[in-house]
């Protein structure tokens, strides 16, 4: 059987084994120790925003969450297109997630959307207690408008750039606009940790907070005192000498995601009904995954053979994320529109997408896109 394709794996570079060989001659092993200190003082300049290592991305969410004081019975605006990580720790609180619908333009939350909808919560006199904002597949959300809109009613922001590290808007990064935000070194992302998070926060004190309860929030002291709850959600130092390497290695994988990304859209540029996903004028998608979307009309096949065929190749491929609003975990709750989310569900198709994927295993994927294509056109014919 020929070599399996994922859809994005690990890519390590010089440097990560060197750092966690460090930690492991110095006995450095824990949750403390020079490479913890040093991945999270590197990330801090390069996003502009005092930053502490966790030990995934949802941890990080579920202490923004916390800072920004979400609790039992708080209405949180979540977008309906995203991972359920992203909404999990809304839960984990207490607190109810309501969805608002994405735009066609950008995959993100619509602005539009969210201020109607602030705007009869604020004459309703129940203002939300927060907006959490995905930046999707690498693409930061439209945040100008989304900002503007909770600025007037006072209600905060929290960025979920999990899935954008190495993105921009308007020339900030990805992550570095609102009060807190939250990023994920997952073994699929961008870069990784093998597993774990960064949490960023405009405000130092907020920083020190969240370190403070991601270490079971044990006050200082000999003793084992505590007067907070705190969780076990500390980065180790082993593995924040994998995040060290990865970092430096950063706009690399940027550049070659992207450049996976162009390929495909050259060598699929002909074939009518296949539409990646826009990338918005106002900043740098990292192309984290990339993504079309099928018209299953004008291909001649929909997108779910698309995914058959690829898997009976040895192929990895996903449709996206299936939105919150139709999720059985979430159907209760309340959503804004649907419409667009739901559509882009049923018809995209993300493909491998790793920085380390070959000219060849570029070739192989469209290789096998088109060979579904021409056997439904030959199907066609016969008929």
């Amino acid at each position: 059987m020929t070599r399996r394709l994922y859809l994005s794996v690990p890519h390590m570079g010089e440097s990560e084994a060197r750092y966690v060989q460090e930690a492991f001659s110095s006995n450095w092993l824990s949750t403390v120790g020079p490479n913890l200190d040093a991945f999270e003082a590197e990330f801090s300049r390069r996003l502009g925003l005092p930053s502490v290592a966790l030990a995934s991305g949802t941890a990080a969410l579920h202490l923004g969450l916390r800072l920004l004081g979400v609790g039992p019975g708080d209405e949180v605006l979540c977008p309906t297109l995203t991972f359920v990580a992203s909404v999990n720790p809304v839960t984990y609180l207490g607190a109810e997630a309501t969805f608002l619908d994405v735009s066609r333009d950008t995959w993100n939350l619509d602005p539009g959307i969210l201020e109607e909808v602030l705007s009869a919560r604020a004459r309703e006199g129940r203002l939300p207690k927060c907006v959490v904002v995905v930046d999707l597949y690498g693409q930061s959300a439209d945040l100008d408008p989304i900002l503007a809109s909770c600025d007037r009613h006072g209600v905060p922001v929290l960025e979920d750039a999990a899935e954008a590290l190495g993105a921009s808007y308007k020339g900030h990064p990805a992550g570095s606009r609102c009060p807190v935000s939250a990023f994920s070194f997952n073994g699929n992302k961008i870069i990784t940790t093998t597993g774990g998070g960064m949490l960023a926060c405009r405000d130092p004190s907020w920083t020190a907070r969240a370190r403070f309860w991601s270490q079971q929030a044990r006050d200082p002291g000999v003793a084992y005192h505590h007067t907070q709850l705190g969780y076990n959600y500390r980065l180790s130092n082993v593995l924040a000498g994998i995040g060290r390497g990865q970092l430096e290695v950063l706009e690399n994988r940027v550049a070659r995601r992207r450049a996976v990304c162009e390929r495909y859209r050259e060598a699929l540029a002909d074939l009518e009904g296949l539409s990646l996903m826009p990338e918005a004028p106002y900043g740098l998608h990292t192309r984290w995954l990339t993504v079309f979307t099928v018209d299953a009309a004008r291909l001649g096949v929909d997108r779910d053979a698309l995914l058959a065929a690829l898997e009976a190749e040895n192929i990895e491929a996903r449709p996206v994320w299936k939105p919150m609003n139709i999720q059985p975990l979430y159907a209760h709750r309340p959503s804004y529109g649907g419409a667009v989310g739901e559509d882009l569900y049923h018809r995209g198709l993300c493909l491998p997408s790793s920085s380390s994927l070959s000219e060849g295993d570029v070739g192989r994927v469209v290789a096998t896109l088109r060979g579904a294509v021409e056997r439904a056109a030959r199907a066609r014919r016969r008929d």
